[in-house]
């Protein structure tokens, strides 16, 4: 069978998993062809069995049809300076879906491993999911860079799920920079829609990590990890140019720590790229994200925090969004949960468009924004000319500091609200018209600055606006009251 023995594990590059499984094999030495010209699947179905590390040495290795193991307890595979090739579609024998298919739903493996892969399918027509994974108890990918862009319309690169709410997944460095093609410009048009994702995760139970991962533009979401009951980790990597979301993810508890997110280039076929969409789930952190938008889609919100979302944190992120169409930065639907927003920066140069949007809803549950930093010369295309527009009950902006200086002359306002019971503190709002516009009832507003650069009044009331509080702030040009009633003011500057 070829056997490696843990004796001499030390000089092979995955020599210290060799003492975890009871045989380790060399494909080349029972007969895997390593040129490239003959396939190795039905070599891979001989070796086949429990408590086996299969190792492919350094060469390149055809495959023409699907590799399947279920069921197991501990299999792993893993290549030295390995390259993979797959068949093109009209070649490919069988489901032309997958080159390695380890563990199913109701029949996952305990322990799966899967590393140090190049795939090569720089040539027409042979894009093909590289692997897909069910691990019950641990998954371990790692190191597997996709050359090529998936331009079969088959599925997309990558599956992974672990199927045990104890279990846990890493996938590591897992790469498939140069995208998918849409549908329609594959073998299989009109047979699906879009086109393949990048990453899917959506049956996980367990405690999944996606560590520096890179994907780039697929037609039908980059990472879409949104619908498992367990909980994902996103941590660092480059997410660009997916159609959809960029990274797309749900689970309760789940983190998405420090990925870069891109979105500078767009194919006719797009029609929405965000940045970041977090749904289906209760306490998602997004922590240290940098999203930048520099050809956007009217759609693609920076991030949307969806009404799945029963509750949210984003904290130390940047948002920049640029470009000649209307664009937002962080978009709350109605009816989400409570969401803080905290120490975060938004960089808004677009058309129009609002940096930060709170959509009207009937929940109260809290939306705090705190240590938020609004800036950016916007135009009002489409009506959106506000820094914030809040309107949603029960919000609080501690520490915001807004600029909308407006492009090319444009009216742009730092806070609009038509919602009520909304408190602004210790805030500095500077505006091209209003820093301040309230349209709603029972709005506080203390302890800040507040000035117009045109040099309207710091402050707009509308006449539906009732019961608004105005105390220590500095409202430069002072209130302009268009018939709001039960106004309140209290120790204010007024130069």
């Amino acid at each position: 069978m070829g056997l490696t023995s843990t004796a001499s594990a030390s000089s092979e590059p995955y020599g210290h998993y060799y003492d975890e499984y009871s045989t380790v094999v060399d494909v080349t030495d029972v007969g895997a062809d390593a040129t490239g010209n003959e396939p190795i699947t039905p070599v891979l179905e001989e070796l086949r069995d429990d408590d086996t590390l299969l190792v492919f040495p350094e060469g390149r290795y055809y495959m023409d049809e699907q590799f399947r193991f279920t069921g197991f307890e501990n299999f792993g595979v893993v290549g030295e300076n390995a390259t993979l090739v797959p068949a093109n579609y009209y070649d490919f024998a069988g489901p032309q879906y997958r080159l390695f298919r380890l563990g199913v739903s109701y029949s996952p493996g305990d322990r799966i491993r899967f590393e140090g892969f190049d795939v090569d399918q720089t040539a027409p027509d042979t894009g093909i999911r590289t692997i897909e994974a069910y691990a019950a108890e641990r998954l371990e990918v790692r190191d597997v860079t996709i050359h090529g862009q998936h331009d079969s319309g088959t599925w997309g690169p990558g599956m992974f799920n672990v199927t045990d709410p104890d279990g846990t997944g890493l996938v590591d460095q897992f790469r498939a920079p140069d995208g998918g093609a849409w549908i329609n410009d594959t073998p299989t048009a009109g047979d699906r829609w879009r086109g393949p994702i990048g990453i899917v995760a959506n049956q996980n139970e367990g405690t999944l990590e996606f560590r520096h991962c890179w994907l780039g533009a697929f037609p039908d979401n980059g990472l879409y990890a949104a619908n498992g009951n367990g909980k994902i980790i996103v941590h660092g990597g480059l997410y660009r140019n997916s159609n959809g979301a960029n990274v797309r993810v749900g689970g309760n508890g789940s983190e998405i720590r420090w990925p870069t997110v891109e979105v500078d280039s767009t194919r006719p076929e797009d029609r929405s790229q965000r940045g970041i969409r977090i749904e289906n789930g209760r306490n998602i952190t997004i922590h240290g994200a940098a999203v930048t938008i520099t050809e956007p889609e009217p759609t693609s919100h920076a991030i949307s925090v969806m009404n799945t979302c029963e509750s949210a944190r984003i904290e130390n992120t940047r948002l920049e969004l640029q470009g000649e169409d209307v664009n937002h930065g962080i978009v709350l639907s109605p009816d989400c949960g409570e969401a803080t927003i905290a120490d975060t920066t938004i960089a808004h140069e677009t058309a129009g468009g609002y940096p930060f949007w709170i959509q009207d809803s009937d929940r109260t549950d809290r939306i705090l924004a705190e240590h938020v930093t609004i800036t950016g010369a916007a135009g009002d295309a489409g009506g959106f000319r506000d820094g914030i527009r809040c309107e949603r009950n029960n919000c609080r902006f501690n520490y915001v500091d807004i600029e909308q200086p407006g492009r090319s002359g444009v009216n742009r306002n730092a806070i609009v609200n038509t919602a009520n019971e909304l408190t602004v503190y210790e805030s500095n709002l500077r505006a091209s018209q209003h820093p301040y516009i309230d349209i709603g009832a029972n709005a506080l507003v203390r302890d800040s600055a507040l000035e117009s650069s045109s040099g309207r009044e710091a402050v707009c009331l509308y006449a539906s606006s009732t019961g608004p509080a105005f105390k220590k702030n500095r409202l430069a040009q002072g209130i302009r009251d268009l018939g709001a009633t039960d106004v309140t003011t209290w120790a204010n500057t007024y130069e």
